[in-house]
């Protein structure tokens, strides 16, 4: 198989998975980019702003309004860093902690339906393969 054809799968695979991904969020009314904040905050706990937009590879403008759009659905909160009262920590609320076990288990269920297609060695040969590019 040519490396052409080889990468020409791969994105295509990878944009089934970013599709099937938002519509799997859009009952949760979270989009992705939201989702990838939630799953930031919890896998890191509370950080500064620009933090999480390097976390999540965007401008910080971009996070300020992720961030605005999640505090106004009561999922994360603001307050003063303790390290430095001028400076702002964004941490998830009890809502935002609970929405992002839904985020979680909806995912999982997800992977589920779309590797299920898969037999069980192709799915651990396809795991050590993606580990091996991704390392």
């Amino acid at each position: 198989m040519e490396d052409s054809t080889l990468s020409e799968l791969f994105w295509a695979v990878a944009r089934r998975l970013r599709h099937l991904s938002k519509e799997t969020l859009e009952p949760l009314e979270i989009s992705p980019s939201q989702a990838r904040a939630i799953g930031e905050l919890t896998r890191h706990g509370s950080m500064r702003p620009g933090v999480l937009a390097e976390h999540l590879r965007i401008a910080a403008r971009s996070a300020t309004e992720v961030i605005d759009d999640l505090q106004d659905r009561g999922l994360v909160e603001r307050d003063h860093d303790p390290a430095d009262r001028r400076a702002t920590l964004v941490s998830l609320t009890a809502a935002g902690r609970a929405a992002a076990e839904r985020i979680k288990a909806t995912r999982r269920a997800e992977a589920e339906r779309f590797f299920g297609a898969l037999e069980p060695a192709d799915r651990d040969e396809l795991a050590r393969i993606l580990g091996k590019l991704r390392d």
